[in-house]
């Protein structure tokens, strides 16, 4: 019986697994960005967090591709002077005052749909689930666009329910004042720049791989 559910499992990974739409990647290639301004996040999670603890891991990642990217915060205080106090309206600013201003050759919009912890029946959950597109700022065409949802639970199995409902308390209440989900988006950052077939093409500034 064990088995036969392993070969279902393995079957049902199989099937998943091969459901994965590859990306169409003929304009990035097409457009050659070599290098990259990120925008703050926009954050729809109830975390205030979000926005800033997001933003400062996806500089490794990206710059690992081989791009350049620019500063992210000077970026952030290049608008925050310039009238723009919120990630909202910073990607308001239109592709075309950007390219004048700074000159980048793509801008990466990311989006915050979840960012925290959450209490989940006997566990605690931390999460975050974004997406980013990335623009030409020179034709405004789609070069890129990512999804990516991580889920990390409290994983406290010792002590019958009533153990696994103290720790998640515990949990809880240490992720309300611990921002856990700042070392989830670093996986999270990786995985959406890094999968291969999935995130960003290799950029210019890659290195060569020796053999």
């Amino acid at each position: 019986m064990r088995l036969n559910l392993n070969i279902l499992l393995g079957a049902m990974l199989l099937v998943l697994t091969s459901c994965i739409t590859p990306k169409n990647y003929d304009k990035f290639r097409a457009a050659k960005p070599r290098s990259i301004l990120v925008l703050p996040p926009k954050n729809y999670s109830t975390d205030i967090r979000g926005t800033y603890s997001f933003l400062s891991t996806v500089t490794m990642p990206i710059a690992e591709k081989g791009f350049y990217i620019f500063p992210v915060a000077v970026v952030d205080q290049l608008m925050k002077d310039n009238g723009l106090p919120s990630a909202d309206e910073m990607h308001q600013v239109s592709l075309k005052k950007i390219k004048e201003i700074i000159n980048p050759d793509a801008v990466l919009y990311i989006t915050l749909e979840q960012y925290g912890s959450k209490f989940v029946v006997v566990e605690s959950q931390t999460l975050v689930t974004a997406t980013g597109k990335l623009i030409s700022a020179i034709n405004g065409e789609v070069l890129w666009e990512g999804k990516i949802e991580k889920v990390v639970s409290s994983g406290n199995s010792g002590g019958g329910l009533g153990g696994l409902l103290i720790g998640a308390i515990v949990s809880q209440a240490v992720n309300s004042t611990v921002d856990n989900a700042h070392d989830v988006s670093i996986i999270a950052s990786q995985e959406l720049f890094m999968t291969e077939g999935q995130g960003l093409l290799n950029g210019p500034y890659k290195p060569a791989t020796t053999k």
